[in-house]
């Protein structure tokens, strides 16, 4: 557990370092997020890959508004091994009063060691009008995840969420698609 919360630390503080600010060729936000309908269960449908979650099969985000407008966060990965791993941690906007932009930290020792320089993007790109799909990724594209209410979506779906995606400039070739409770379950028979 703590190799995974050290390593999804680390994967964000590199993704934070190695960003953009060139807002001209980062990709476009959706400017305003309802976080109060954002908040809940999210399942990754497809990633790009990470090494924290190298050993995720699957994997799920639960976000709680916080009284004061930040966001808790509470991200499982299940391991092909049927283990839960999971990471705790805050989303709070990167700019007062706008929720499309946010920065995420993570709740551990490394974080409490080097506050502020442990924090990673988390923009949200798209998010359909039911806050049923979003997709997520950081202004360098080098991460991105295809989220759902649900674990799975029909090809519908998940062609307009790939479409999205590459229309913002991200490479959909290389996605991880979250592995089916069937698959899982052959693999662990």
């Amino acid at each position: 557990m703590m190799r995974f919360v050290f390593t999804l630390l680390v994967g964000l503080l590199l993704a934070g370092c190695a960003t953009s600010r060139d807002d001209s060729l980062a990709p476009k936000t959706v400017n305003h997020v309802d976080l109060k309908r954002y908040q809940g269960t999210w399942y990754e449908l497809a990633r790009l890959p990470m090494y924290f979650q190298r050993n995720c099969a699957q994997s799920e985000a639960r976000y709680t508004l916080l009284p004061e407008g930040n966001v808790a966060v509470l991200n499982r990965c299940l391991t092909p091994e049927w283990k839960w791993e999971e990471a705790r941690g805050t989303a709070t906007p990167q700019v007062t009063g706008k929720t499309d932009k946010l920065w995420v930290q993570f709740d551990n020792w490394f974080s409490r060691l080097l506050p502020g320089a442990t924090k990673g993007d988390y923009w949200v790109l798209y998010v359909s009008d039911d806050y049923k799909t979003a997709i997520v990724g950081n202004p360098n594209r080098r991460y991105l995840w295809l989220l759902s209410r649900t674990p799975e979506v029909n090809e519908t779906v998940r062609e307009e969420l790939l479409s999205k995606a590459r229309q913002q400039g991200y490479d959909t070739t290389r996605l991880i698609w979250r592995v089916s409770d069937s698959a899982m379950a052959k693999t662990s028979k």
